[in-house]
């Protein structure tokens, strides 16, 4: 007897259908996995035999087939236990299999048949309403994340005996219900960390204000000591709170990546994500043997730090560049190509030399002639153009540190940064995918970033002095649109072009020597 259960299989951040068929001839005696599954999908066998052996069943003895269709899509993981076990039972006339047909199920079985949880639940339950499945039967832990979509009954177990009752109509699970969305609204506004607690540094506080207004990436080099680090830390408090579309798009990638926390069925903050200066290129943008995304990709809506950013391998950050335009990034194996959102915010920070104390107003720099050249020069030029905001820290002074009374909170900048992104969203309003002024192209500048002769001029004289790059001049021009819709002005005026251009004094050709 054949019997068709279905399942899904993950490509990127969305999944695909997988119908899982399953044979139980008269003759024979061995047990088939075919469609390309990988050893963790064949070894499913072991796990289902034990499983039905703690519930008083058998496995059939005679040749069972299981074809998981198509067949030339890989399959990996363990998550396709559940509807290959129901499938056999249902194909040895133990369940009715006329009920299987609307249903999508999907669970890791452990060896006394508890369900265990799966990635991509949020995916499966999108493509499992949109294929127009009624139910979808996932792992008790995955049940909240999957309700998150509606117009899908999702019920989670937490045994394998619970989902055979319930297909054989002798206990019906209770579909599951989320709370995410007051959660959602909840913890939105709460941080850890707040701007009031940093005394001094107005400056830098005002370069990382421009950069969340108008997702501008931005640049700290200063000496050690001197706050990036905590001033990295602070900025997500700054940043508009997330869109539900947003937040959904975002806890897909961690569902699929298996890093989203059991409690928390929808991320509700931007993400902010600061490797280790000894990553790879893969765990960076993505890869493996089986596509995970990368760091870059978890940071989607969100911020990617990057401490003492010429400690990362030079080809390391070389592979950011193109992500860093398009908003997106294409792992492409033999047999397949994924392609994984990457929207973010590059954050970087940076001891301006080796030991760290070039331009340092007290201690002296003791770095070799040159060195602070070749220091910079781990940083390819193409890679800094694509920094908007390059900010030099410096170090707090005692007056600063023993002031007084509390600094600006990050409530109150949030609130300017959330009044010019809603500028700049009714600026873009019909331009898909546009949200902010730093992913403006050159047409919307061109309407957009008007100047009148004599900031022409100042911008002139500040390309030919500094030396800058045509897409210096572009990220110039998108900096000082940010400086004015924070001033509520129309126009972009001498003084915001002065500022965004100062925020260019870090570039390699005018800073550091040569």
């Amino acid at each position: 007897m054949i019997v068709k259960t279905f399942g899904s299989a993950l490509q990127g951040v969305h999944a695909i259908t997988i119908t899982i068929e399953v044979n139980v001839s008269s003759q024979g005696n061995k047990f088939f996995i075919v469609g390309l599954p990988d050893n963790a999908v064949k070894e499913s066998e072991q796990r289902i035999t034990s499983a039905l052996q703690h519930l008083g069943q058998k496995m059939p003895r005679t040749r069972t087939v299981v074809n998981l269709a198509p067949a030339d899509i890989r399959k990996a993981g363990t998550a396709y236990d559940l509807p290959i076990a129901i499938g056999i039972l249902a194909a040895c006339e133990r369940i009715p299999s006329d009920v299987l047909s609307g249903f999508l199920l999907m669970g890791e079985l452990s060896l006394d048949g508890t369900l265990l949880p799966v990635r991509g639940a949020l995916s499966m339950a999108m493509q499992a309403k949109a294929e127009g499945f009624s139910s979808i039967i996932l792992p008790m832990t995955n049940a909240e994340e999957a309700a998150l979509v509606a117009g899908i009954e999702v019920y989670g177990a937490t045994h394998l005996e619970e989902v055979i009752r319930h297909l054989s109509g002798e206990a019906l699970l209770t579909s599951a219900s989320t709370a995410a969305g007051e959660r959602f609204l909840s913890a939105q506004l709460h941080y850890d960390f707040d701007f009031n607690e940093v005394k001094g540094q107005q400056h830098i506080k005002r370069a990382l204000e421009i950069a969340a207004a108008g997702g501008h990436n931005a640049i700290l080099i200063g000496p050690p000591g001197a706050g990036k680090t905590m001033l990295a830390r602070r900025f997500p408090s700054i940043l508009p709170p997330m869109l539900p579309e947003e937040a959904l798009e975002t806890t897909k990638i961690y569902s699929v990546a298996g890093k989203l926390a059991h409690a928390a069925a929808l991320i509700a903050q931007r993400p902010f994500r600061a490797p280790h200066h000894g990553i790879s290129n893969a765990a960076l943008v993505g890869g493996g043997s089986n596509i995970q995304p990368g760091e870059i990709s978890l940071a989607h809506n969100g911020v990617l730090f990057l401490d003492e950013l010429p400690e990362f391998k030079r080809d390391v950050l070389e592979v950011m560049r193109q992500p860093m335009e398009e908003r997106f990034v294409t792992i492409a194996r033999t047999r397949q190509t994924v392609e994984f959102p990457a929207d973010f915010m590059l954050l970087a920070s940076m001891n301006p030399c080796p030991c760290g104390y070039f331009n340092h107003p007290e201690k002296k720099c003791s770095c070799a002639p040159g060195m602070v050249y070749k220091y910079l020069n781990k940083i390819s030029g193409p890679l800094m153009d694509r920094i908007d905001l390059h900010v030099e820290v410096t170090p707090v002074t005692y007056s600063a540190l023993s002031a007084p009374g509390e600094a600006e909170s990050s409530s109150v900048i949030r609130g300017r940064v959330i009044a010019a992104r809603m500028l700049q969203r009714q600026r873009f309003e019909g331009f898909a995918g546009i949200s902010c002024n730093a992913q403006m192209n050159a047409r919307m500048m061109r309407e957009h970033c008007n100047t009148d002769s004599h900031s022409r001029e100042l911008l002139k004289n500040a390309m030919k002095k500094l030396q800058l790059s045509a897409r210096a001049y572009d990220r110039i021009l998108k900096v000082s649109r940010t400086i004015a819709d924070l001033d509520h002005s129309t126009l972009i005026t001498a003084a915001h072009l002065a500022e965004a251009i100062q925020y260019r004094s870090l570039d390699r050709q005018s800073w550091g020597g040569s």
